[in-house]
């Protein structure tokens, strides 16, 4: 298979539903599954991607995205060795300065430096060594022979950047047009070249924004808001219209989305992720692969606040009966 899919599954069901549907992903072929990492759902995305490890014999596991402010580094580095000693070899970690579990904890964002701090010492304590946090040095035992990797989500430049300094690898947020893949490869190899790390050096992975059905309701996606006060365009960074910009379509940050035309609401459709029937789906990621090299994505499934938590029920069908098998043939 040219690319490797994973998907994103969100704590919406009891934990051993949701296990249950993680291996029904494994079924059907997806090569990982991201949890959602929000304490007020009520429910723990490393219990759940407990149970998804014991219900599972292949697929890659991981939260979509924990951050370094509502849980310590050593309490993320402790969690991700855990889960490496159920399911070697298939478990990574993923971090991000946070967006709805901060918000609801009443905190801001984590700041870059932050980030990078807890990323470099998650990466040293996973390998068996001391990590430095806000100044004290940690350490942790029992690190296992199949250490996790660490990869920042990214969406602008400098979060690009610092996925390229200090992290295994990336999983970004930039669309899938070539122009807008190639200025943002274009950060984390600055970052790679300011840490002295070889060019090239950070794995990557894709988000892409899906809507598995018919053309004309897909590409209405970008003509809604994910909430008030928040395009759908800006969820979950206004950084995204600047990889549409890079693309050749200019978007003000304070658009309403009402106000784009069904033609410029195509075109966003086509360069920001997967917006059609599951055929066109299957043939963009080849073209993405062929332009650009795209050869690992994280399915991100459309959705406003109020169907945040539904499972992706569409898309795994779509994936199992057409996507993958296109794709691997």
């Amino acid at each position: 298979m040219p690319v490797n899919v994973d998907i994103r599954v969100p704590v919406g069901r009891p934990l051993p539903e949701l296990a249950a549907f993680i291996r029904s992903c494994e079924d059907a072929g997806f090569h990982g599954v991201g949890i959602n990492d929000h304490h007020h759902s009520g429910r723990d995305v490393f219990a759940a991607l407990t149970l998804a490890a014991a219900a599972t014999e292949r697929i890659t596991l991981f939260p979509a995205t924990s951050n370094p402010l509502t849980r310590h580094p050593l309490v993320l580095a402790a969690n991700a060795n855990s889960l490496a000693e159920i399911a070697p070899g298939r478990i990574m970690l993923t971090l991000a300065p946070g967006f709805l579990s901060v918000e609801k904890a009443g905190k801001p964002q984590a700041r870059r430096a932050q980030l990078g701090e807890a990323v470099t010492a998650i990466r040293e304590l996973l390998a068996g060594r001391p990590g430095v946090v806000e100044g004290a040095e940690l350490t942790m035992n029992n690190a296992t022979a199949t250490p996790p990797k660490v990869f920042i989500l990214a969406a602008g430049p400098r979060m690009l950047e610092l996925a390229g300094e200090v992290a295994d690898g990336v999983i970004m947020l930039v669309g899938l047009a070539p122009e807008s893949i190639a200025a943002a490869r274009s950060h984390v190899r600055a970052g790679e070249r300011r840490a002295g790390r070889t060019e090239g050096a950070t794995e990557e992975i894709f988000i892409v924004p899906t809507a598995i059905e018919p053309f004309e309701t897909a590409r209405e996606w970008p003509r809604r808001w994910f909430r008030p006060g928040k395009q759908f365009l800006t969820y979950p960074s206004v950084a995204n219209l600047r990889w549409l910009a890079a693309a050749g379509i200019d978007i003000p940050a304070d658009h309403d989305p009402a106000s784009l035309s069904p033609e410029l609401a195509s075109r966003v459709s086509e360069a920001f992720g997967l917006f059609g029937p599951a055929e066109y789906a299957a043939d963009r990621l080849i073209q993405a692969h062929e332009e650009s090299g795209v050869d690992h994505v994280f399915f991100f499934p459309s959705h406003t606040a109020e169907s945040a938590y539904d499972a992706p029920y569409a898309e795994l069908e779509a994936f199992r009966t057409v996507i993958g098998p296109r794709v691997s043939a």
